[in-house]
């Protein structure tokens, strides 16, 4: 508290403001179960794992942000951006229906039902599907 940040509401643990931008700020502990918060095979992971540098910052990998955003979408019935997420994670960096296999096997054929949805709807595009 203070240094900057105040709670998003009273009595608030993990949610913030940042009282100068009003940026909204949530913490996530190692462990935790992303969406519904239930148990689940995809959890948040240690911030010293499952990390790569892109131009100087350290982030969490593809694979788990894919991860991550499908188990929350997948089980949050108020998180489907989560999933809108995801597809236009796909369609950005052009991944084909084998990037699943890289995947937790809970998450796998989420991953490729929004790939298969992505592949159809350029095939109709190009008019090779009707």
């Amino acid at each position: 508290m203070g240094l900057g940040y105040c709670p998003a509401s009273p009595g608030a643990t993990k949610q913030f403001r940042m009282t100068a931008e009003n940026v909204r700020v949530e913490v996530v502990t190692t462990g935790e179960y992303p969406g519904d918060g239930l148990p689940k095979p995809v959890v948040f992971p240690d911030p010293s794992e499952n990390v790569e540098e892109i131009d100087g910052v350290r982030t969490i990998t593809l694979e788990k942000l894919i991860e991550l955003k499908l188990a929350s979408g997948m089980t949050a019935a108020d998180r489907l951006k989560d999933l809108a997420d995801v597809q236009e994670i796909i369609k950005i960096k052009g991944l084909g229906s084998e990037f699943a296999e890289k995947l937790d096997e809970s998450v796998r054929e989420k991953f490729r039902e929004l790939q298969q949805a992505i592949a159809q709807a350029r095939a109709r595009e190009r008019g090779l599907e009707p």
